[in-house]
């Protein structure tokens, strides 16, 4: 074990060297990445010197989401802190589906989950569970939402004229988990956006009246807050008033952005937040915990024990329900995302998370600023959003994207709203800082003025 420690030390110390110079990994084709790398499985076993080589060039060659030059996906950073605690996840190797297997750990669960509900404003009737991403905890809340409207399907089986409801800018898994939950993708009716990517009221409330009529069960509303390109945040309260008029079930995707909740100053965003049903939040995302700590809470704990409760008298022989947490899991088997959480959580305090959330909207304050004094640059975007939606000198933003990609400079994604297509710059790094918001535009700005060239040929085969 202790060689072991000793490569991963050394590995990991060489990489952080690395990274100070080199913010991008050396960008392998995919056509080519068979033969760059030595990536085979053999029936020999390797040499320690050569499986050091061939695990130092496997590393040193992966995308570096930890920098200052990774803006690519929603979400991105080191903290040292919640590293701790998912290393020392590993080590200990529990799973968090009963008090036996678990022990204290459990414990370390049910007080993020506690505190959530209680910042949220719910009761001690409410609860939530761990899920391996935003998609899974949004199709919780869909199995919850079916469930209430017949208890009977997940028994007998599906129904064929039940509504989902959500933004056409909202996740992709949304048609996916409707596909799994048996409610079907040509159930699921796409809300139109208001001009900031917001779900338009008046359409919902039009879309289920029509539904009501035709013989539909409305069954889920699916809001979302921070939608993946703009940054969005649909309005809770009217939402809430609609579903309770029709006793639908209202569930908030907060995946990328739910984390507001922590924050005093940007909470506003989730006004209402203690109306709704189901809201789920990643604390990989907006809080930088590494991947994957995803949380979803219900405001009725008795929803999750009903859609996911399974007796099984091999796994629950000891303690109360309360302590056995796969009676309220989508899983068994499952790795503890909760201690990374609680090592950050435990070491800032709730007011340090709060600082976390408030310091992304001032680097994307900076940015917009910038853009905003610069007339090569078009915003598309809007202020109280960490996504920065922007071109350049009227480059096409696929283009700018892809080729700071394969020349290893910067990793940045575009995305389109309104037939615009435009980059997406997203500040979700709180351990940057204004250099290096300011830094991100100097290198697209050097980039394009050393490759006219290459700009101008890749553009005309586009």
């Amino acid at each position: 074990m202790q060689n072991t420690i000793d490569l991963f030390r050394r590995l990991f110390s060489e990489l952080l060297e690395d990274e100070k110079k080199n913010t991008v990994a050396q960008h392998i084709p995919s056509e080519k990445l068979y033969e760059t790398l030595d990536l085979s499985l053999k029936e020999t076993p390797l040499s320690e010197e050569e499986f050091e080589k061939v695990l130092k060039e496997l590393v040193f060659t992966t995308t570096r989401t930890a920098t200052t030059g990774f803006f690519n996906q929603l979400f991105g950073g080191r903290n040292e802190k919640a590293i701790l605690g998912d290393l020392l996840a590993v080590i200990l190797n529990n799973s968090m589906y009963t008090y036996k297997a678990a022990g204290p750990q459990i414990g370390v669960e049910k007080v993020i989950l506690k505190e959530t509900c209680r910042i949220i404003g719910w009761d001690e009737n409410s609860d939530g569970t761990f899920a391996p991403g935003g998609s899974m905890t949004n199709f919780m809340s869909m199995l919850m939402a079916r469930d209430v409207v017949n208890e009977k399907i997940k028994n007998e089986g599906g129904q064929k004229n039940l509504r989902v409801y959500t933004s056409k800018e909202s996740h992709y898994s949304t048609p996916k988990n409707a596909a799994f939950s048996g409610i079907g993708r040509d159930n699921v009716q796409y809300v139109p956006s208001n001009d900031i990517g917001e779900m338009d009221m008046h359409h919902l409330k039009r879309m289920i009246e029509e539904d009501v009529v035709k013989g539909f069960i409305p069954t889920l509303v699916n809001l979302t807050a921070g939608t993946t390109v703009l940054g969005a945040f649909d309005p809770i309260p009217e939402a809430s008033n609609i579903c309770k008029e029709h006793n639908i079930w209202l569930h908030v995707d907060g995946a990328y952005c739910g984390s507001v909740f922590l924050s005093a100053k940007h909470k506003h965003l989730l006004k209402g937040i203690e109306l709704v049903d189901s809201f789920s939040y990643n604390a990989h995302k907006m809080l930088g915990t590494p991947l994957s700590c995803s949380v979803i809470v219900v405001k009725d704990k008795k929803h999750l024990h009903d859609s996911f409760s399974n007796d099984a008298s091999y796994l629950y022989q000891t303690d109360h329900d309360e302590f056995n947490l796969g009676k309220t899991s989508l899983q068994c088997g499952r790795r503890n995302d909760a201690l990374k959480f609680w090592t950050l959580w435990k070491s800032v305090g709730t007011k340090g998370l709060e600082k976390i959330v408030d310091h992304q909207f001032y680097l994307a304050d900076v940015a917009r600023d910038y853009i905003r004094s610069n007339s090569d640059y078009r915003l598309y975007s809007f202020d109280e959003s960490i996504s920065v939606c922007f071109n350049y000198k009227n480059i096409p933003a696929r283009d700018i994207c892809t080729l700071l990609f394969e020349h290893s400079e910067m990793l940045v994604g575009y995305g389109s709203y309104n037939d615009q297509e435009f980059i997406r710059f997203v500040t979700i790094n709180a351990q940057n800082d204004k250099g290096d918001i300011l830094n991100f535009f100097k290198v697209i700005e050097q980039f394009v003025e050393d490759h006219k060239d290459l700009f101008t040929s890749h553009s005309i085969e586009a």
